[in-house]
């Protein structure tokens, strides 16, 4: 009995998370992919992989000098 209601109660969670899922709106692909092409181009300007950083030392990347002994 407990092992039926366990399997009963995974399936009503299955059923709610699929109702959510399907409640959800959604956007063709072609205007994804418009609505993404538009973000990139507003954004060009900010993208440091694109511009680099300006001044190079904002670079978390960049080459750290090597420590000297005097």
């Amino acid at each position: 009995l407990e092992f039926k209601m366990s399997t009963l109660q995974q399936q009503r969670l299955i059923v709610e998370q699929l109702r959510r899922e399907a409640a959800i709106r959604r956007i063709n692909v072609s205007q994804a992919v418009e609505d993404i092409k538009k973000f990139i181009s507003d954004h060009q300007r900010d993208d440091c992989l694109i511009n680099g950083f300006h001044p190079p030392k904002n670079n978390p990347f960049r080459e750290k000098s090597p420590c000297s002994v005097l």
